[in-house]
């Protein structure tokens, strides 16, 4: 599938899913979280655990972005 084809569907999905919008919205906040972390010149012990939970999470959610995007390219 085309790049643009699957960026015309996210678009699609974000206009007419929540729970893909809520999802999106979930990823962009682990996101800011993650970079604000990653920005820190000394992460603590628990902060570093923090930052590898976040970024797990982050996956988690993006790989239910994908199973909603690719659910509909099937469909």
């Amino acid at each position: 599938m085309e790049l643009v084809n699957e960026d015309e569907l996210r678009a699609q999905l974000m206009a007419t899913s929540e729970e893909f919008r809520l999802l999106a919205q979930k990823h962009a906040e682990l996101d800011r979280r993650v970079t604000a972390l990653e920005g820190w010149e000394h992460l603590s012990e628990s902060d570093q655990i923090e930052e590898v939970r976040l970024k797990k999470l982050k996956l988690s959610v993006k790989d239910l972005m994908n199973e909603k995007l690719h659910g509909v390219l099937t469909s």
